[in-house]
């Protein structure tokens, strides 16, 4: 970048999305002078401790992190002491208070992936995925104390392909973000971007994903369901019940593909079939061919080998 405009920056940020974008500037020669991101979380069954993706990142280039848990005077004094002139927020899962918004001096920018004002707050993408978009936006806007609300700075639209999941498109979207933002920062910092306020009556907000949102409702569509395994293919991923000797057991679909060809049939919604080599479950329009399923407990399996083992499953309503 020109060396004449080289501002002080503090990067605020926790997920890969915001990793990839991190990594974007250090290449692009910006001045990070430190990161914040959140503290190291246990995961997986022996609760090992996992850095976060930008931690990972900015001990790779020697960069000073923080981990504050909240931001409370003292952060707010040590932010304010490192004088930096901008910060830049991406996907970095708190909420900054008007102290920290008032420190730069050209502000604070965040990226978003979504076209604002649409889909404000924190699952954007898998929102997106979920009601069936065929387009999304990456977006580049100044940060405010109302979540998402701040004047736009730059936004790219960019197609959603019909078998993209959300580990694809967030990586897509991320490119997109950090080539928008490495060209708007001198921009910013010359005032030569004019910011454009958000239209407040279109504004629409994510749904808050839970775990127990992968849990499937054979009423729906088979494209419905196809969108849903798309969009929480990372997490939570989708199930359903299977009942077996009294019992029901959870099963994970972990790939499932939508039928093109579904003819009408007399299945009921959740019943399993058998078509052409494939295993097969009617949905409330549609079929959807299972690929590769898991008993809880149990391996991942082939769905076709999982019938072998499993004589009853064809011919079975899950629930």
């Amino acid at each position: 970048m020109d060396n004449q405009i080289n501002p002080k920056i503090i990067f605020m940020g926790t997920p890969e999305f915001a990793a990839n974008i991190l990594r974007v500037m250090l290449e692009e020669k910006f001045d990070i002078i430190s990161v914040y991101t959140q503290e190291d979380k246990k995961i997986g069954r022996n609760q090992n401790l996992e850095k976060s993706a930008v931690k990972k990142i900015a001990e790779e280039y020697g960069i000073e992190i923080f981990e504050p848990t909240k931001f409370d005077e003292d952060i707010a004094c040590e932010i304010e002491n490192q004088k930096p002139d901008l910060i830049v927020v991406s996907a970095y899962g708190k909420i900054l208070p008007k102290s920290i918004l008032e420190i730069p001096k050209y502000g604070i920018v965040n990226t978003h992936p979504s076209a604002l004002p649409k889909y404000r707050g924190a699952s954007p993408i898998q929102n997106a995925i979920l009601k069936g978009e065929n387009k999304t936006v990456a977006t580049i806007m100044c940060l405010v104390e109302k979540v998402d609300a701040g004047d736009i700075l730059r936004q790219e639209e960019t197609e959603i392909g019909k078998t993209e999941n959300y580990p694809e498109l967030s990586q897509r979207l991320s490119e997109i973000s950090a080539r928008l933002l490495i060209e708007t920062i001198p921009l910013l910092t010359t005032g030569k971007i004019e910011p454009k306020k958000q239209d407040e009556t279109r504004a629409t907000f994510c749904q808050l994903i839970k775990k127990e949102d992968g849990k499937i409702d054979w009423s729906d569509t088979a494209k419905d369901i196809y969108n849903r395994f798309r969009a929480f293919y990372a997490w939570p991923g989708i199930f359903t019940y299977f009942k077996r000797d009294d019992r029901d057991l959870r099963l994970k679909l972990n790939k499932i593909i939508l039928d093109e060809n579904s003819k009408e049939n007399d299945f009921a919604s959740g019943e399993v079939f058998e078509e052409n080599n494939m295993i097969k479950i009617k949905t409330g329009k549609g079929n959807i061919i299972l690929e590769e399923i898991q008993l809880e407990g149990k391996n991942e399996m082939k769905a076709i080998d999982f019938v072998r083992g499993y004589a009853n499953f064809v011919g079975s309503v899950l629930k």
